[in-house]
């Protein structure tokens, strides 16, 4: 099952690759997985040696990140381009808290269910912080997703 808690994500305007390979050298990190737009179900959002998706460690700390796939409806600039992912192996749980979130806020990605994900949603919540939530499938659905 995927870890729980909560990580940082930084979103990039095409130079994800460049960044985590910098951030890797300079903080002595390692790179646990990469998976590019044109090697995912999502083939065609983004530029096909796009980061969709990556995973950093740095000593207990992991953090996420993605190339932003360039769509109008998520414009990035400095400030914004970091979001807060909250992961959960319990899919009722993570949408009462991300019901809570969204209080005051907005939702930018309503919870629904993904290729990767049993439940998955965006919000910006009350006082600005971008939120990501994600609920992993069970591995025998997610095994059966990704062959």
């Amino acid at each position: 099952m995927g870890k729980r808690g909560v990580q940082p994500y930084i979103s990039f305007n095409g130079n994800c690759n460049e960044a985590i390979n910098f951030y890797k050298d300079a903080l002595g990190g390692k790179i646990l997985y990469v998976q590019r737009y044109g090697d995912s179900p999502m083939k065609g959002m983004g530029p096909d040696e796009g980061i969709m998706h990556c995973t950093l460690r740095f000593g207990e700390t992991e953090l996420m990140a993605c190339d932003n796939p360039g769509h109008d409806d998520f414009p990035l600039h400095v400030g914004n381009n970091i979001s807060l992912s909250y992961s959960s192996n319990d899919p009722v749980g993570a949408e009462s808290i991300f019901a809570k979130m969204a209080e005051g806020g907005k939702i930018t990605m309503p919870m629904a269910e993904t290729f990767w994900a049993e439940r998955f949603g965006m919000l910006t919540d009350k006082f600005g912080i971008n939120w990501m939530f994600n609920c992993d499938k069970p591995e025998s659905d997610h095994a059966k997703a990704t062959s």
